[in-house]
């Protein structure tokens, strides 16, 4: 049993968006796993081997408990009932309160399709009458307290921001274990809409814009599905 689980569509989506706010909670005592939905395999750089072995090293430095691919075709992620059993699986084996995906809508058509199907899969984890099988055993329902979208590549104005000031350059040790993925002056690869210099530059403009909405330096942004609510106002920042 874990308390957050991030799911994203690629390797490195949740890093990139969420990686802060996971190494934070861990940080404060709450446990974290990551679920890929597909390997990435139709990315341009790199390859399955090394994805998931940069995959594993972003795992150990955010300090999540386990990071589970579970093979959805790259570029072809659909709302099927399969996909939906395999996301159901992994939500009542581990009975997170909160789920975190991806963001409802971005420049890559996967994150989008993505978001809707984890907050379908968060939903129907909860009835009883989806039946789904570990080893051969009938899991009991679980459906997550609240599902959280991250933001992306493109700009959606946040519902809220956690701040990630003390665990900015932990996020970014996480992003550059993907070294496949962005920017290296080594590299021999083709050029990516995010293996520029400047694709890492416009993380940290992001985080900053993002932290100085609440008075922090740096952040990261949330949207949500129902209000959010609180025993004090005190509690708010």
């Amino acid at each position: 049993m874990v308390d957050i689980i991030a799911f994203g569509a690629h390797p490195d989506d949740v890093e990139l968006s969420a990686g802060g706010t996971l190494i934070k909670h861990v940080k404060n005592g709450f446990s974290v796993g990551i679920v890929d939905l597909t390997m990435g395999e139709m990315g341009t750089r790199g390859n399955i081997t090394t994805r998931k072995m940069e995959a594993e090293k972003a795992k150990d430095i955010i300090g999540a408990k386990f990071r589970i691919n579970l093979n959805l075709p790259d570029a072809f992620i659909n709302i099927s009932k399969d996909s939906i059993s395999e996301i159901v699986k992994v939500i009542r084996t581990h009975k997170p309160q909160i789920v975190l995906c991806n963001a409802i809508k971005d420049r890559h058509p996967d994150h989008s399709v993505a978001s809707k199907l984890v907050s379908k899969s968060s939903f129907i984890s909860g009835l009883k009458k989806f039946e789904t099988f570990e080893n051969n055993i009938s899991q009991d329902a679980h459906r997550p307290v609240s599902v959280y979208h991250y933001i992306q590549d493109q700009w959606i104005d946040p519902d809220f921001v956690v701040d990630i000031s003390e665990n900015y350059d932990q996020k970014i040790k996480a992003i550059m274990a993907f070294k496949s993925q962005f920017y290296d002056p080594k590299s021999q690869e083709p050029s990516t809409p995010i293996s520029s210099l400047e694709f890492l530059e416009s993380i940290k403009s992001k985080a900053n814009l993002l932290g100085r909405s609440i008075n922090k330096k740096f952040g990261e942004g949330f949207t949500v599905e129902r209000p959010l609510g609180t025993n004090s106002l005190l509690n708010l920042f």
